[in-house]
């Protein structure tokens, strides 16, 4: 990105923060209520030099990175094998279709009498957020290959797991890291949930003990860490996606 790129983005943001700034400093609400930019600022350096945000973090970055591997791995083995062999799709396509459509959120009072309250709950509900899309995502990537360039692949030689390889899974991968930057930002969101309902670290639970406090300028700070890790998983992904298809883009 060039450097006016860069200022033309953060134009925007600068203005947004010297508004709240002032409204906040005339005090037509509460400071309490409505903290400014700058104390909100000022309590992020000390959340970060204390520890509170950077190991509340690391346990929420745990959960959603361990979940959200174990969901897209998974999505993307089986969407490869529902979507090379038809009999195995339409074996389980009904299963899936059915189990879709329930939110992730849905599933957090069966799994807590299952496998109770513990580390395990944020990390499963994960793994059913990116399991499913991604799962679809593959699935559509792979059968919208064209059939004309497996066939040429098949007449000049090239054995089945050559084609997935080197044909079918590269044109898939637009659609496959779809689902995984969609679903990125999607599990920052299920963690925060399950940890402001059951789980006692992470930034979810940071948030519902600062709400209990009154502490809005904490809660300010939550979702601003929130909205950068979503954002920062996004570009991520869309960097590996780059990278992986520049030579054949």
């Amino acid at each position: 990105m060039s450097v006016r790129g860069v200022v033309v983005g953060c134009v925007p943001i600068l203005v947004f923060a010297l508004i709240w700034e002032f409204i906040a400093r005339i005090h037509i609400v509460p400071e309490y209520i409505f903290p400014s930019f700058s104390a909100v600022m000022g309590e992020f350096y000390h959340l970060t030099v204390s520890g509170v945000l950077i190991d509340n973090l690391a346990s929420s970055l745990f959960r959603v990175l361990a979940g959200f591997f174990l969901g897209s791995f998974a999505g993307i083995m089986m969407g490869t094998v529902m979507g090379c062999k038809e009999i195995i799709n339409r074996s389980f396509h009904p299963i899936f279709s059915l189990l879709y459509p329930i939110p992730t959120l849905g599933w957090a009072p069966l799994l807590m009498i299952w496998i109770g309250i513990n580390e395990m709950l944020p990390i499963v509900l994960i793994f059913l957020c990116s399991f499913f899309p991604v799962l679809y995502n593959t699935i559509t990537g792979i059968r919208s290959v064209d059939s004309e360039v497996i066939n040429a692949a098949r007449t000049l030689g090239a054995s089945d797991r050559k084609i997935l390889t080197t044909v079918i899974l590269p044109l898939a991968v637009p659609n496959i890291f779809t689902g995984l930057r969609l679903e990125a930002g999607m599990a920052w969101k299920v963690v925060i949930a399950a940890e402001m309902v059951a789980i006692p670290t992470g930034i979810g639970a940071l948030l519902i003990r600062s709400e209990s406090l009154l502490r809005v300028d904490v809660i300010i700070v939550c979702l601003m860490v929130l909205s950068v890790m979503c954002l920062a998983f996004e570009r991520v992904f869309q960097y590996i996606e780059t990278r992986l298809t520049k030579e054949w883009r």
